[in-house]
């Protein structure tokens, strides 16, 4: 699976051992039927007594990675067809998004002045950038000169048990370049500056061979749930206990285009494609 990335790789293995082996295993390659994979589909979503199971997109995830394995099977001639070209699938429900209105961004500046991640949560909502990317943000890739920041890859935790982490492409595999406000360029050359001074007072303890841009007071990179907890509990204080930091890409988007950017301009700040109709797969 050169073409793959670890954590895909993971969540692959991890699909197969826990839901298609348990159910599917022990049939014989050429003797499985697409009645089998319909029955299969239904449990996962309705769960084996009927009293509900696996989400609509969960459901679609498992079957795409049987379709794929079965459709392997087909090219290397174990199977004259894929079994599963034609299993019926539990419509996905759009998730809801929640960006920050006016008076909510106003609030949650106000709320983070002098937080330890204050610059972080402002590149955030001022970039769109996605979380892995932020936590993958590097000194290389800010060019303060002329006002840009060169997203090329993001920080990514395997779910293999390990807690490791490792710095793939960012999504779809496609680098892009954004130019922030000059309020945040600022605000990381102050942190760069907090960074060196730091550095200059641990020596030899200080860790930080990549040059990550947000880290902790040894120079390691931040951890997703040491992000997510400290985020969590700013919104919890504000009273939006549901609103996710993913929504602050979401909040984002909706402000860009407030602002008057074109469509097209934010589908590349994003690093986003765009269906037909303008809707973006970043609501989804």
């Amino acid at each position: 699976m050169k073409d793959v990335k670890p954590r895909t790789v993971n969540s692959y293995c991890s699909t197969v051992r826990n839901h298609i082996k348990p159910a599917l295993g022990r049939i014989r390659l050429k003797a499985l039927t697409p009645v089998h994979i319909q029955m299969f589909t239904n449990e996962l979503y309705e769960g084996e007594d009927g009293d509900g199971g696996l989400s609509a997109k969960t459901v679609h995830n498992i079957h795409g990675v049987l379709h794929r394995a079965l459709q392997d099977a087909v090219c290397i001639g174990y199977l004259k067809f894929n079994v599963a070209d034609n299993t019926k699938l539990p419509r996905k429900q759009k998730a809801e998004i929640h960006p920050m209105d006016k008076d909510d961004v106003a609030r949650f500046l106000k709320k983070i002045e002098g937080h330890e991640f204050e610059t972080l949560f402002r590149v955030a909502l001022f970039t769109g950038m996605r979380q892995g990317e932020l936590l993958g943000l590097t000194w290389d890739s800010i060019n303060f000169v002329n006002g840009t920041i060169t997203i090329s890859k993001q920080l990514q935790r395997l779910r293999d048990g390990t807690g490791k982490y490792v710095l793939i492409s960012p999504k779809n595999n496609k680098s892009r370049t954004l130019t922030p406000a000059r309020d945040i360029l600022i605000r990381l050359l102050k942190l760069q500056t907090q960074q060196m001074e730091q550095r200059l007072i641990l020596g030899d303890a200080w860790d930080n061979p990549k040059g990550f841009v947000f880290t902790n007071e040894y120079g390691n990179h931040l951890a997703v749930q040491t992000v997510y907890f400290k985020f969590k509990k700013v919104m919890e204080e504000m009273g939006l206990p549901d609103f996710r930091f993913h929504d602050l890409r979401h909040t984002y988007a909706v402000m860009s285009l407030q602002a008057g950017d074109d469509i097209k301009t934010l589908q590349e700040n994003l690093g986003e494609s765009f269906c037909q109709g303008g809707e973006s797969s970043f609501y989804k």
